[in-house]
């Protein structure tokens, strides 16, 4: 396995191999996994923390810019130095274990793993979480026995040669998010004043919270309460200052409102109360809303790497499937988006419906049987 330094790289690779450990138990047989990744990156606490043996290796960042000159910089002259050594390091890790197959899921650290991978002979498949191949995995794809990517719409994107080896598996989902029960979202929360009659709306920027969400979700709260419950995940750092704004809030407005930094254990039984999702528009996150089929507006992270949240949120929205805000995102313009869909069932039902369609909630396992696949040659 190899990829990660954040958790859009990360979680889908632990969830491909939690898979693929059961469906080797079921038939008796176990797995054994060694993890490349980078001294400093998500993986490098994930692995460790299940169990999984880890080995870092060095390698490079490259800091984008739209013009070409920019590109060469001393810090990413500086970085792509460090890529051949990373080779080196993964070379002999891989050597080492001789692993049947070589998972990578994108990550600066992935290229080396790939490219070492290919050196050593070894089969190497590539998992895209976004709709558009990833930096790593555009360099790796010359060098891959298959390549696995989450949505339909990614295969005319790809080169001819890549297009035969490519096969939709969807972007893997960890089980739990998919089981969760609404009625205990509301005893485990203490959601005592939240009127059932009326949709729920969660929104969130992420564990650390978007300052762009929390702003323009404030601005346009008590109309969001006339018409709906809202449980507002905003990162810690931003409850103090939220919370403030809240105690204006008239007393039966306030009772509908449920404010936190953080949503943890309980997520999947909040995913199932909510109606409605308002959030940023990463890979992981579309996986999940269209795995449950869950009505939302995407508000997609400007600055994210090639602009790929942008992307899938277009994406879904030209497919009816969610409402992207791509432009300037106001109090006005969120009101716009989210208000038929609070205020027409047949509408949300059919953005729903739409989410649903073009979720994969088996995703895991049709990427166990790409890797089980190209192990067995």
């Amino acid at each position: 396995m190899t990829g990660g330094g954040t958790g859009g790289h990360t979680y889908p690779a632990l969830t491909a191999i939690r898979a693929l450990q059961a469906r080797l138990a079921a038939s008796g047989r176990a797995l054994e996994v060694l993890w490349i990744g980078t001294q400093d990156g998500l993986e490098a606490r994930v692995a460790p923390a299940e169990g999984i043996a880890f080995t870092p290796v060095a390698t490079g960042k490259i800091r984008r810019s739209s013009n070409p000159l920019k590109m060469v910089s001393p810090a990413n002259v500086k970085d792509m130095a460090r890529v051949p050594l990373g080779v080196a390091q993964a070379r002999k890790a891989i050597a080492d274990f001789q692993p049947d197959v070589v998972l990578a899921t994108g990550g600066y650290v992935a290229v080396p793993a790939g490219l070492a991978a290919r050196l050593c002979r070894r089969p190497l498949v590539l998992h895209e979480q976004t709709v558009r191949l990833g930096l790593a995995n555009r360099k790796l794809a010359g060098s891959a026995t298959r390549i696995a990517v989450s949505s339909e719409s990614t295969i005319p994107l790809l080169s001819e040669e890549a297009r035969r080896i490519a096969v939709v598996t969807g972007n893997p989902v960890r089980p739990e998010v998919l089981s969760g029960h609404a009625d205990k979202a509301i005893e485990t929360l203490g959601l005592s004043g939240f009127d059932r009659r009326l949709p729920t709306i969660y929104v969130t920027g992420g564990a650390q919270g978007s300052q762009q969400i929390n702003e323009v979700v404030r601005d346009v709260l008590p109309w969001l309460l006339e018409h709906a419950n809202v449980v507002h995940q905003c990162g810690t750092a931003n409850v103090e200052a939220l919370h403030e704004h809240s105690t204006r809030l008239p007393p039966g407005q306030a009772a509908r409102y449920y404010l936190t930094g953080f949503v943890g254990p309980e997520l999947p039984d909040v995913l199932a109360l909510a109606d409605v999702v308002i959030s940023r528009s990463g890979a992981g996150t579309l996986a999940e809303l269209t795995a449950l089929g869950k009505a939302a507006v995407f508000i997609p992270l400007a600055t994210s790497a090639g602009n790929e949240q942008a992307h899938n949120a277009r994406h879904l929205h030209e497919g009816g499937a969610a409402v992207a805000l791509l432009g300037e995102v106001t109090a006005a313009t969120l009101r716009d988006a989210v208000g038929p869909l609070l205020m027409e069932p047949a509408c949300r039902a059919s953005i729903a419906q739409q989410a649903r369609a073009h979720g994969k909630p088996d995703a895991a396992d049709r990427l166990v049987d790409v890797i089980l696949s190209a192990a067995s040659g």
